[in-house]
Order: structure tokens, then C-alpha cells, then sequence
């Protein structure tokens, strides 16, 4: 890349005796290039030339469109990890507040529990509850990692596992990653639970308050997916966006990205984890939000019953009635949902192509389902 980057800079100084008109029709093509296919490459060779502009001419037209790449460069996942009642959530707010007021242009999105209208002690009632609630969080930051600048997660992510699991989608993306633990003593966390009760607030039963703290694996800074690692103790130092690991977790965020830059790291994606693109974009893009949906709803009411059969679940007026015989996991409804993409895509190249409507993406859906396991 680094030869490629050389052989352009070069092509560009010639090109400034034309008038730098030639380096104008090479570089929009290229940045065009990069933002259609959400090239990595492409970005950075940009990058390398646009931090090279100190040493020739580059037209202003040119450098403004530059300026976009920066936009992309600055997308990013944040994963607030943390025993249960370690102010997570509160730390989550004051880092929103601190990136908001910042320089960047960023837009924040804050992805938790309560944004499912999720109780956190059936949530993490057992082990199959635990694992819906996080299928469902990561299912909402595999879509939003690619639109939001900036996606905080948070919630427990006491597993290293699953942080792995959320570090892959930022390494899929193409964007920056950091962790920011909470690092709480387990009787303050205690403290904080009765506290939050007394308020009338949600808390954590004491069977499973002691079973989270149990199971609480915690971060370690030489794993990839634990790294950069901001350690943030909000029983000594208190929890305000002025905290030196919430500063300093603005500062790795939002900090502009060139060839000089060190200690910001840009994951790279790799073949396999790049997504595939389709011709019928926008179609497609509807029934995998539509379809996804669907499936929050049946795990948000599977959650909510004792584990038999659910039948006559409403997504609206305008939709069929789902009728389940039985439970589903959350790992058969995925399969479900990626047989039914599948095979709507493969009608679309001899029929008829995806619809382009929610609504009419979710009735096929609830057909569907209904087929596949209804009681008929």
C-alpha cells in the first residue's frame, strides 16, 4: 500500500504543473471508490495522501473531500464491561455527555438493556435467558456498528467470550475499539444494588447478584479484544465525564488519525469477515431490519412467559398472528431468518425482487414462521 501511496504522490506532483487539475480527477474517483465499497485500503491510502499535502499542493476541493474520510476514520465501539450496580450505566451517560461535547462531529447511540424493555432479573433468571439477552445486543451492534459513529454498549460483558464476539463486529467494520471497565469492590456493588432498591429502582435478586459476581471474568489488557483498556474506579474517583479514564477515552475516540498517528488503532477487517454486498441494496437492507424485528419480538415475549408454547403473538394490526407449537431458541430463529433472507434472494433473480416495505418484509416473515413452526 505504502509503494501505491508513493506512486500517487508522485503522479501528483507532475500533475501540479497541469494546474493540479489531474490530481482532482484521480483522487474523487478513488474516494468514491472507497466510500461505495467501505474499502479500508482505499481509505488509508487517502489518509497517506492527505497527510502528505504539507509537502505539495493539493487542489482545496480535493482536501475537502479528504475531510470525509476523517468521518469514517472516527466510528467506533465502546464496550462499557463491569460487575452488576458498578455504575456502568451511569459511566455510559457521562461518556455520551463528554463525546457529545467534544470537537467531533460524532453521533452517540447508547445500546442497553432498557432499550428492549428488558427486566434484568429474567434476563438473567439462567443460562438461556443470559444468552437471548446477549444474542440480542449483539444482533442490534452488528446493525448499528455500520451506520452510528459512535455505539456504546452497555451491559455486564462479564464474558471474555462475548467481548471477543463484539470486538469481531468493530474488526468487521473497519472501526476503532475500547473497553471501559467499571472496576468496583463487590461489596460496594452490593451497596449500590440496596441503594437502588430503596429508590424503587431495578435491581438484582440476591441469587443472581451473587451468581454474576461469581461468573465476572475481568478484563485483561494483553487480550486483543480488552484493548485499549480504560480502568474507571467510581468508588475512589467517583463517576463525572471530567474522570481521567472517561478523558481519556474521549481523547482515543476522537483523536484525527493520519500516517503519523500511533496510538490509535483502526481494526483492519479481514476476508472473511467482510460482509457480502447485493445488487437490490435497498430491498435487502429493509427485510434484514424488518425480518430482525420479528425476532426481537418473539424473544422479548418467549422471555416473558414461564417456557411453554407461545401462540397468538401480535406484532400489529396490520400483521398475520405468529402460533409457535413450541419454544424456540434464539440460535434456530437466526437460522430461520437466514434461510428465509436466503431464499427471498435467490427469488428475486428469476421473480419478482424483496420487498422494499417493513411491513410487507414482516408479514412474509410471520408466513413464514408460521410454516416452519406453526401449529397447522
Amino acid at each position: 500500500m505504502l509503494i501505491m501511496a508513493r506512486l500517487f504522490d508522485g503522479f501528483l506532483r507532475v500533475s501540479y504543473v497541469f494546474d493540479r487539475f489531474l490530481g482532482s480527477l484521480v483522487l474523487l474517483p478513488i474516494w468514491v471508490l472507497a466510500c461505495a465499497t467501505n474499502s479500508v485500503l482505499l481509505s488509508s491510502l487517502l489518509l497517506f495522501l492527505y497527510s502528505s499535502a504539507s509537502m505539495f499542493s493539493i487542489p482545496k476541493a480535493v482536501a475537502v473531500i479528504l475531510e470525509g474520510v476523517q468521518d469514517f476514520l472516527q466510528m467506533a465501539l465502546v464496550v462499557i464491561c463491569g460487575q452488576p450496580c458498578s455504575g456502568k450505566s451511569t459511566a455510559a451517560l457521562c461518556l455520551s455527555v463528554a463525546l457529545k461535547e467534544s470537537e467531533s462531529n460524532s453521533t452517540i447511540r447508547i445500546i442497553d438493556e432498557a432499550s428492549f424493555h428488558l427486566d434484568r432479573n429474567q434476563s438473567y433468571a439462567n443460562m438461556t435467558a443470559e444468552k437471548n439477552l446477549r444474542e440480542v445486543l449483539r444482533s442490534e451492534v452488528d446493525r448499528s456498528v455500520s451506520r452510528d459513529n459512535i455505539i456504546i454498549v452497555d451491559s455486564l460483558n462479564s464474558i471474555k467470550g462475548y467481548r471477543y464476539e463484539l470486538w469481531c463486529l468493530a474488526r468487521a467494520a473497519g472501526i476503532r475499539y475500547c473497553l471501559l471497565f467499571c472496576d468496583a469492590e463487590e461489596t460496594q456493588c452490593k451497596k449500590w444494588n440496596e441503594q437502588q432498591g430503596e429508590k424503587c429502582e431495578a435491581t438484582y435478586d440476591d441469587t443472581i447478584f451473587e451468581d454474576l459476581i461469581r461468573r465476572f471474568e475481568k478484563p485483561d489488557r494483553r487480550s486483543r479484544w480488552d484493548s485499549p483498556l480504560f480502568e474507571l474506579c467510581p468508588y475512589k474517583d467517583g463517576i463525572l465525564k471530567s474522570s481521567a479514564a472517561i478523558v481519556d477515552a474521549v481523547s482515543y475516540l476522537t483523536k484525527k488519525v493520519d500516517s503519523k498517528t500511533r496510538d490509535v488503532k483502526i481494526l483492519q477487517p479481514t476476508i472473511a469477515t467482510q460482509s457480502t454486498r447485493f445488487s437490490e441494496a435497498n430491498s435487502l437492507y429493509e427485510l434484514d431490519r424488518a425480518t430482525q424485528e420479528v425476532i426481537n419480538v418473539v424473544v422479548e415475549a418467549q422471555s416473558q412467559s414461564i417456557g411453554g408454547p407461545l401462540n397468538g403473538i401480535s406484532l400489529s394490526q396490520e400483521l398475520p398472528i405468529l402460533n409457535m407449537s413450541r419454544s424456540v431458541g434464539l440460535p434456530e430463529l437466526r437460522r430461520l431468518r437466514r434461510t428465509f433472507i436466503k431464499l427471498t434472494g435467490q427469488t428475486s433473480l428469476t421473480g419478482p425482487p424483496p420487498p422494499s416495505d417493513a411491513e410487507s418484509a414482516k408479514r412474509m416473515f410471520v408466513d413464514y414462521l408460521n410454516r416452519e413452526l406453526g401449529t397447522a
